[in-house]
């Protein structure tokens, strides 16, 4: 079995794909919750967001957190397509199970289902990012320690769900996102703990692309873009709020109503 390294640069991948990982989260569950409060196709796109921006953290943290992972004897690689799909992945799994939350009539199935489905797209956008690196040698996972992974990924999630839209303060909020950023990390570090490497000798570089030359910059392009985005979304008024202002609006209205214009002295004379 090859000698891998999980901290290659020390703590700072893990404690840097935490921070990431939590970025998404309270972004994502923010939209989340200006969308339950939205109707219509504001509410569509601001469940779209939440997903995109959830998804896109979870992926950008696996990434950030493989950079500090290495075998022995040989370089890592990362194949295009697949690692393409597994960002596909971590955007629309996690969108759906938005939509399940947002949409769900009654909400503790809507939230066991939102949960299920945003854990394993979790999972799955981990094994797809795994199955897309290129070395000498074979990936083998231990069954169990995959499992236990899956089943972190989906319990922490469900409960981070439960917790952003069933108690809406700020201190709720960033509770959520630090748990389901922790929930993330954890999923994460199961599922490596589950890999074993088979070595294989060669000579030759591992097809692919290096991380440097590929998912770095996807990283930081997705990154910044989705931020912009999510922070537009999180930022803007809800329709209680527009509400709010124009009610504010009016009984400013009424209450100060314009005052009748009076006709200075001399106007009646020049008039005439």
């Amino acid at each position: 079995m090859g000698m891998m390294k999980h901290f290659g640069f020390g703590w700072l991948t893990p404690a840097l794909s935490y921070v990431v990982a939590c970025a998404g989260a309270a972004r994502g569950l923010r939209c989340m919750l200006r969308g339950l409060a939205a109707t219509g196709a504001s509410r569509r796109n601001r469940l779209l967001t939440a997903g995109a921006a959830i998804g896109s953290g979870v992926w950008t943290m696996h990434f950030v957190a493989m950079y500090g992972f290495a075998v022995d004897g040989t370089e890592l690689r990362y194949d295009v397509p697949l690692t393409v799909l597994s960002l596909l992945v971590a955007v629309l799994v996690p969108g759906l199970g938005t939509f399940a939350v947002g949409h769900g009539r009654h909400r503790g199935l809507a939230l066991v289902t939102g949960g299920l489905t945003t854990g394993l797209g979790v999972a799955a956008m981990h094994h797809l990012g795994m199955a897309a690196m290129r070395l000498h040698g074979g990936l083998r996972y231990e069954a169990g320690t995959v499992l236990l992974s899956v089943l972190i990924a989906v319990g922490a999630t469900t409960v981070a769900l439960w917790a952003a839209v069933t108690i809406r303060t700020v201190y709720a909020a960033v509770g959520a996102s630090l748990l389901m950023g922790l929930a993330v990390s954890c999923m994460h570090c199961a599922a490596m703990a589950a890999v074993r490497v088979q070595p294989e000798p060669a000579r030759t570089v591992p097809g692919g692309a290096a991380p440097m030359e590929f998912v770095f910059p996807i990283a930081v392009g997705l990154g910044s873009s989705l931020f912009l985005a999510s922070a537009f979304v999180a930022l803007s008024p809800t329709a209680r709020q527009r509400a709010a202002y124009r009610e504010a609006g009016e009984l400013t209205v009424e209450e100060f109503p314009t005052a009748p214009v009076r006709p200075a002295p001399g106007d009646h004379d020049r008039a005439a």
